[in-house]
């Protein structure tokens, strides 16, 4: 294998073997469209691929890179090709490998960027302040260290989490810039203007430990191709082709390392959709294949439109959709197979409809033998989950959660869960101690050891070893006033069980602990989505009579969420279904400020609104041959029920390619004109409550409509035959106003609300 460092002995490539008219073409390149063709002959000079969903673009990408072996205009090793995943490198060289053979074994530069960068460092770390063997932090260790340094200049970490820092200092490198390069405007957004100080410590404290973050593997690459023109020129001189992979998604530090790589022979072929840039969040710019003509003059773009994956009426929606955008380059994607299903738009009432519906449906294909594997919830708010969880629990439908963790195993759910079990039984130790220092309170492990040393030796538990232990000098002073406050408030809240209502006492708990502030003060990207899953597990809660027996639903539910490997329908958000396809496609809570985003159109104005689009374009092409756009009249989201109205997405879908369907009483909602009117009564057909829409009346600052029940006199009978989503059928036996006493045939007599009740 030739040595891919040995800059001063390359070998020059022979001859390229161009393909004669009169000639049969190489076997890799039959069976492709005259775009694709376009795109992988066009070797020399700039390319941008502007390759639409679902229209081969992997295939384009490999096969480009074969071609230009094949043809012996360039070495294995003298090719830069780079993928945002490992699992993209893996794909492509597996690809790669079939066509050409063993010489893809000598592909040392096709990789991620940072793992391409880590070798370029590596080898020159003397003059970026490192040594050659220099850690790479992850993110827990970033963290810690930004913590001890924040801790040394005496800031308040309450009011500035160490986190906040972390993703302030990170946004500052996806951009580019080292300590002197940030604006000073820029550094306020942190402890009163001290963060490019921080910045600067936190650079020496990496150079000290002989590390550097995720961020600093591009940058630090950047800077060195600056500060070291014989260095980049080297580097040149050996990529005699570069190809980049989903270019929409590269930040500015990407792209400047790219731009210097590329700016001598110019051989770059850059693929990527600009619309299916959806990671702003994250860095992504995507003004970066917008420009890449204005870049590189002369570039050739190749557009790949034909579609190979999906049905006529679910690309003329989407790309209908997509229209709207502004900031675009511009493709319409099409195929040559007509017809298909039309894009349904279904009205529904609330998010338990909404997952019963895609229930039924999902029933409904199974009947009809289509796979579960073939089909896909795909969510926009990580808390849409729960009721599509629970409902595919009682109906039996196995799901897989792809990109995340079940509702009831995320921490912060599993923490509250915690603090209720406690108070239902003081002897859960587990519980208790899982939450005993959670949030922070000074109660470390060392307290907790010997708190399970008393334990052991009295024989009891670690509640009462602390009630013991709080009585005398055993702990630290501040260790045991944290204690016997903790245990206060969990006498407290035993107190407050026995009047209040379960639903109630956790919002409490909740609030009192400190544990909603640890989330409202935590400024990760990931804080809000905490809260929003808190709401929602309230939320979950209502369809139970008392705190014991939703904790021992919750006991049952985990019991059966075993991994399914097999068969399952798939669950995911719909950042995370990006590059996936399924047959059926389910996209539910496309309602304004859930879909498009409000907090990405309050902090990002028009911007923002056409990364919400470009992310509803995306959602639409992972369908093969259906699609299910669902929208509710009311919602539980933010703490509070609203009224929302529909996605300003559903009006811009073309009609042509739509079908609108909905229960009685919302069709007059399609237009979102209920949301002028003050007071509006619907009733939702047998068996549901009435609601009263009150506006006038919506709580705190929310941009909806509250939605208060109006307690009726329920329209089932005593003797009625009825079935419960979770508890099956059963037999009403006496009627409270609209709650109804059942003796269910599983063996067990309840008391339910009649809204969650069907005719059997």
């Amino acid at each position: 294998m030739t040595d891919p460092f040995d800059l001063d002995n390359l070998p020059e490539p022979s001859s390229p073997s161009e393909t004669k008219h009169n000639q049969v073409p190489p076997f890799y390149l039959e069976g492709l469209n005259p775009p694709q063709l376009e795109a992988i002959e066009h070797v020399d000079g700039p390319v941008l691929v502007l390759a639409g969903a679902g229209t081969g673009k992997t295939r384009v990408l490999t096969t480009r890179l074969a071609h230009i072996l094949a043809t012996g205009r360039a070495f294995p090793n003298q090719i830069l090709a780079v993928t945002f995943t490992n699992k993209a490198a893996l794909e492509m060289k597996e690809r790669v490998g079939a066509i050409i053979g063993d010489a893809v074994e000598n592909m040392f530069w096709l990789g991620t960027f940072h793992s391409i960068c880590v070798k370029i460092l590596r080898r020159h770390a003397d003059l970026v302040g490192l040594g050659t063997n220099f850690t790479i932090l992850d993110q827990d260790d970033q963290v810690r260290l930004i913590k001890q340094i924040v801790r040394a200049a005496d800031i308040d970490e309450k009011r500035f989490p160490p986190r906040m820092l972390a993703g302030i200092i990170d946004s500052w490198k996806n951009k580019g810039l080292l300590p002197a390069q940030v604006p000073e405007g820029d550094a306020y957004a942190y402890a009163d203007g001290k963060a490019i100080k921080l910045y600067q410590t936190y650079q020496a404290r990496l150079q000290e430990l002989n590390a550097a973050d995720f961020g600093d593997l591009i940058l630090l690459c950047v800077n060195l191709f600056q500060k070291h023109p014989n260095i980049l020129h080297e580097y040149q001189q050996r990529f005699r082709y570069i190809l980049i992979d989903e270019y929409q998604d590269t930040n500015i530090s990407q792209y400047l390392w790219l731009r210097l790589l590329a700016m001598s022979h110019k051989n770059i072929c850059c693929v990527g959709d600009d619309d299916q840039s959806i990671y702003g969040w994250r860095g992504a710019e995507v003004g970066n294949i917008l420009k890449f003509e204005k870049d590189f003059e002369g570039a050739k773009v190749v557009r790949l439109e034909q579609n190979y994956r999906s049905t006529t009426h679910i690309l003329g929606a989407a790309s209908g959709l997509i229209t709207s955008n502004q900031d675009r380059l511009g493709k319409t994607l099409w195929t040559a197979e007509e017809g298909g299903e039309k894009i349904t738009v279904n009205a529904v009432w609330d998010g338990r409809a909404e997952a019963r519906a895609i229930g039924e449906i999902v029933e409904d294909l199974q009947r009809k033998k289509e796979h579960l594997s073939e089909m896909a919830i795909l969510v926009r708010a990580g808390f849409q989950t729960r009721e599509f969880e629970e409902n595919f629990l009682t109906l039996g439908i196995p799901y897989r959660i792809i990109g995340g963790v079940r509702f009831y195993e995320r921490a912060e759910i599993r923490d509250a869960m915690a603090y209720l079990r406690v108070i239902q039984n003081a002897d859960d130790d587990l519980a208790f101690e899982r939450i005993i220092n959670v949030p922070k309170r000074g109660i470390g492990d060392t307290t907790v050891a010997k708190l399970h040393r008393i334990a052991r030796a009295g024989s009891m538990s670690l509640v009462r070893a602390s009630q013991d232990v709080v009585e005398t000098e055993e702990l630290a002073k501040k260790a045991r006033t944290s204690l016997r406050d903790l245990l206060e408030k969990f006498d407290k809240w035993r107190t407050l069980a026995k009047d209040m209502s379960h639903i109630d006492l956790t919002d409490a708990v909740l609030e009192e602990s400190g544990y909603y502030d640890k989330w409202r003060n935590d400024k990760s990207p990931d804080a809000p989505g905490k809260l929003e899953n808190l709401s929602e597990l309230l939320r979950g809660m209502e369809a139970f009579e008392s705190l014991e027996e939703f904790l021992e639903h919750v006991s049952l539910v985990m019991e059966n969420t075993a991994e399914n490997q097999f068969d399952s329908v798939s669950i995911m958000t719909l950042h995370g279904s990006k590059g996936l396809e399924f047959d059926t496609v389910f996209l539910p809570g496309w309602e304004e400020e859930l879909f498009p985003s409000r907090k990405s159109i309050e902090e990002h104005g028009e911007r923002g609104l056409e990364e919400e689009r470009r992310l509803a374009y995306v959602g639409i092409t992972r369908a093969k041959k259906r699609a299910h756009i669902f929208y509710a009249a009311t919602r539980y989201m933010f703490g509070n029920y609203m009224s929302p109205i529909p996605s300003r997405f559903i009006e811009e879908l073309p009609k042509d390619h739509i079908e609108r369907l909905g229960q009685q009483g919302l069709h007059s909602l399609d237009q979102g004109g209920y949301a002028s009117a003050p007071n509006l009564d619907f009733n939702f057909g047998e068996g549901r409550e009435n609601y009263q829409l009150d506006r006038s009346k919506a709580k705190k600052k929310t941009a909806g409509v509250t939605v208060k029940k109006a307690t009726s006199q329920s329209e089932f009978s005593a003797g009625d035959r009825v079935f419960h989503d979770k508890f099956g059928y059963g037999t009403v036996t006496a009627i409270d106003g609209n709650k109804l006493m059942i003796d269910f045939e599983m063996g067990s007599s309840r008391k339910v609300m009649d809204s969650f009740i069907k005719p059997a």
